[in-house]
């Protein structure tokens, strides 16, 4: 079983002469004390491309010290990585390869540089003795594991390299402010900070593995712009033609790529916060998913439609899948927060534990479902079409033209949409058809919104109002079809009580109050949609 640790930290240079300056009295630190030596052995794994490096992301094999093991190393922030262990075996052990999937799709993992460390460390601590952070002094040695692929930085690099540094790193109840002050103390003393961000990234420096991009050379598996790739150009003729320069700024390709790149990128970047169930990751994952499929149905007078629309379809299964653990959580929370509204009296029978089991028997399953899905060959070959599609977008020919006139076309084109469903919805008769006509409104605002996010490097603070308020009658939208969930789960919920011979009465409750709540809105929603609709609005958006 794989463990976490949240790694804060600050690098700094060294050579075989630096002293540390005595850091008893720095911040917090009442006591500085030896903790010995250590004499750490890596073998730091990538592809033969180094995209995990690329990405900031390492994975090493390492023994010696205290926690010897498999170690990734995911960055958080500028400093901060989560570093995921596993015990010691002979392979990457496949809880650690499950979470770099996005990014090695099914391209093979290779040792790549070996590192040697001589570690001499000392723990500084508060006045009660408890630890605030460890200071590290590193004698490393690097050696080339494999030959480069692709141009390199200097060929005639060394295949292995030698230097000194410095570790602070946070322990125990030591706090962000402290790694501050003691690199002012340090710096005082004339230690510099280190221009790599990781023994890494240096090795792969000085050992000339660290490769730069050649002209031309596309997107990476994440959707990320490479060297010379900046304006999205497409390869090949006709419908796939390249999105020039344009005149006075960006093309329509140039924005709408920009904009599938940040979802694509999103993903990726998600799926392995996916993996380890961290908050909210399901959600903006799904959400991802989304905005680029709408994109895709959007702007189909930019990217060709017969492409994107299977990949459309591949999004629409993900996100489905995605949805089913998002949505129990959703639903149990907003059953919870109207539960916990009912005053103690009107709680008859078990009503908590009754929530409680059937939440959980919705969830098992759910998690080991999804996780099947991630690890599945339908996944991965979504992934390798979104790649290859970045790789060579099928522009056509509109793409190449200004931005300004093809993305507010298409933002208005959704706004008709959006209100012929309102029109038919406000129309529509109480009851069933209405909840419908109000679901298929919430979902043309939602693409309507998505459609001017992507259009604001474009059409500027118009797209950014125009989407605001479009958001605000999704919200409105949102909030009246989860009422129409929450009804239907308390009915289950009150049927299954009164089966068990508890009674229903709470849940009824609950019902009523969601019925109220649903009705309220749908009295909000023709003034909302009044002032979100305009045509001042709309007149703002053409250029």
């Amino acid at each position: 079983m794989a463990d976490t640790v949240r790694e804060i930290e600050r690098k700094y240079e060294a050579d075989q002469s630096t002293r540390l300056p005595d850091l008893a009295g720095v911040d917090a630190i009442a006591t500085v004390a030896e903790a010995g030596t250590e004499d750490l052995d890596a073998v730091y794994y990538d592809t033969a491309g180094l995209c995990l490096a690329e990405e900031g992301i390492t994975l090493r094999r390492r023994t010696g010290g205290k926690d010897a093991g498999w170690h990734l190393k995911l960055p958080v922030a500028p400093g901060v990585r989560d570093e995921v262990r596993a015990p010691l075996s002979d392979t990457p052990p496949p809880e650690l390869t499950a979470l770099l999937r996005s990014r090695l799709l099914d391209r093979e993992l290779v040792p790549v540089v070996r590192l040697r460390t001589h570690r001499t460390v000392q723990v500084l601590r508060d006045a009660q003795g408890a630890p605030l952070a460890e200071i590290a002094v590193d004698a490393v040695r690097a050696r080339r594991a494999a030959a480069p692929e692709g141009p390199r930085k200097a060929k005639s690099a060394p295949a292995k390299a030698r230097w000194h540094e410095i570790e602070v790193e946070l322990a125990g109840d030591g706090a962000p402010g402290l790694l501050d002050a003691v690199g002012r103390k340090l710096t005082a003393a004339g230690v510099r900070p280190a221009s790599a961000a990781s023994k890494l990234a240096r090795a792969l420096a000085e050992t000339g593995l660290r490769r730069e991009a050649p002209a031309g050379h596309g997107h990476g598996p994440d959707g990320r712009p490479a060297e010379g790739a900046a304006n999205g150009s497409g390869k090949g003729s006709g419908k796939r033609g390249a999105a020039g320069s344009g005149k006075g700024g960006a093309t329509a390709g140039d924005v709408v790529l920009r904009y599938a790149r940040e979802q694509v990128r999103t993903i990726i970047e998600l799926d392995p916060a996916v993996r380890r169930d961290l908050p909210d990751s399901v959600h903006q994952m799904r959400v991802a998913t989304r905005r680029l499929r709408s994109a895709f149905r959007s702007y189909t007078q930019v990217l060709d439609r017969g492409v994107t629309l299977p990949i459309g379809t591949e999004l629409k299964w993900l996100a489905a899948e995605l949805g089913v653990e998002r949505d129990r959580e959703v639903l149990t929370e907003r059953l919870r927060a109207g539960l916990a509204g009912v005053p103690r009296e009107l709680r008859l029978g078990p009503v908590d534990a009754r929530l409680r089991i059937w939440s959980e028997r919705r969830r098992a399953g759910a998690r080991g479902h999804l996780l099947a899905v991630l690890d599945g060959p339908r996944y991965l070959s979504l992934l390798k079409t979104l790649h290859a599609l970045l790789e060579a977008p099928p522009l056509r020919p509109a793409a190449a033209r200004p931005a300004p006139e093809v993305v507010a076309r298409a933002v208005l084109k959704d706004y008709r949409r959006l209100a012929g469903r309102m029109e038919a919805a406000l129309a529509a008769p109480a009851g069933q058809a209405r909840d419908e006509a109000l679901h298929g409104a919430r979902k043309a605002a939602k693409r309507a919104r998505y459609a001017a996010e992507a259009a604001r490097p474009a059409l500027g603070r118009p797209a950014k109002k125009f989407a605001r308020r479009v958001k605000r009658v999704q919200q409105l939208l949102g909030d009246h079809q989860d009422s129409v969930v929450a009804r239907a789960a308390l009915r289950e919920l009150a049927t299954q009580a009164q089966q068990a011979g508890e009674g229903g009465f709470t849940f009824g409750l609950l019902h009523g109050r969601e019925e109220a709540l649903a009705a309220d809105r749908e009295r909000a929603l023709p003034d909302v949609w009044r002032k979100a609709s305009r045509r001042k609005h709309r007149a703002a958006l053409r250029p």
